[in-house]
């Protein structure tokens, strides 16, 4: 019971920190988002130290999905915006062919990782937990498993031989997701402008409200991707500018007629268009 609160607690101090995050986005210039991104970061780290700390876990099935699902969530951040701060602010002062030459240079960084981690990723992606009991309980590490050269520097009560590693995957996905942006970015004939055609012609709440319900289900790159990308993919791929979608999404959550007004008005017309055309 101890445990379930804390983990509502973990996923409360989750929730806050990716607000913090997306506010920090209204910042154009990424260097800054990054570096204000770090400090946000640490801070929940720290405080998700002091919970795990003051609550030891009452068996071995809670500490592994702590260090397997929970703690990566906060480190992968971190992981991901300090390699954004070190591209953006080691990227060459050159032109656009240098630039796509650097960023690809990274994105090979991240496949040489991959082949060298293959064994775990596979393990990772296939959602194996046969290793679990050895790599996400705290010293209970097995020397003939390839641990990581810093392995023994870090704080044991924090750490178990492979939660780093799963953060670093999941850090990677959004690393490379940033890199073929930039790649996409200086090619030829790639604008900022709308090239799908289609524009959204329905209310803009309604939108934010639609966004946010798909986002809070993890419908999105597996949910490892920040509401901000989001937004601004949305107001790319449909012609339209959401504005201070954070305020928008406070006055919806907030609202007297319920959160789910756009939802409820999607759903029933969605219903009532399969009862008429029933048979047909």
């Amino acid at each position: 019971m101890v445990t379930k609160t804390i983990f509502r607690k973990i996923a409360k101090l989750h929730e806050e920190l990716e607000l913090k995050i997306n506010e920090v986005y209204n910042e154009d210039d990424m260097l800054k988002v990054a570096e204000r991104s770090l400090l946000l970061i640490d801070d929940s780290i720290r405080k998700l130290k002091s919970l795990v700390s003051a609550h030891p876990f009452e068996n071995k099935g809670e500490e592994i999905h702590f260090f397997k699902k929970l703690k990566p969530k906060f480190i992968s951040k971190f992981i991901y915006y300090s390699t954004v701060l070190d591209l953006e602010s080691h990227k060459p002062n050159a032109g656009k062919n240098a630039l796509k030459q650097y960023y690809e240079t990274e994105q090979e960084k991240l496949k040489n990782f991959y082949t060298e981690q293959s064994d775990f990723y596979s393990y990772y992606r296939r959602e194996a937990t046969y290793l679990d009991h050895k790599i996400f309980v705290r010293n209970s590490y097995d020397l003939k498993m390839k641990l990581s050269l810093g392995f023994y520097n870090f704080d044991t009560s924090f750490t178990t031989s492979h939660d780093q590693l799963i953060s670093k995957f999941l850090a990677n996905e959004r690393i490379d997701q940033y890199l073929k942006k930039q790649i996409d970015s200086l090619s030829e004939n790639n604008g900022n402008q709308n090239s799908s055609g289609l524009v959204w012609s329905a209310s803009k709440v309604g939108l934010i409200e639609l966004v946010y319900a798909l986002y809070h289900m993890r419908c999105f790159n597996g949910g490892n991707v920040e509401l901000s990308e989001v937004i601004r993919f949305v107001e790319k791929s449909l012609g339209t500018n959401l504005g201070n979608f954070h305020k928008t999404i406070f006055e919806i959550r907030n609202r007297k007629q319920g959160p789910t007004k756009f939802l409820n008005i999607v759903s029933d017309n969605l219903a009532q268009h399969f009862q008429q055309t029933e048979g047909e």
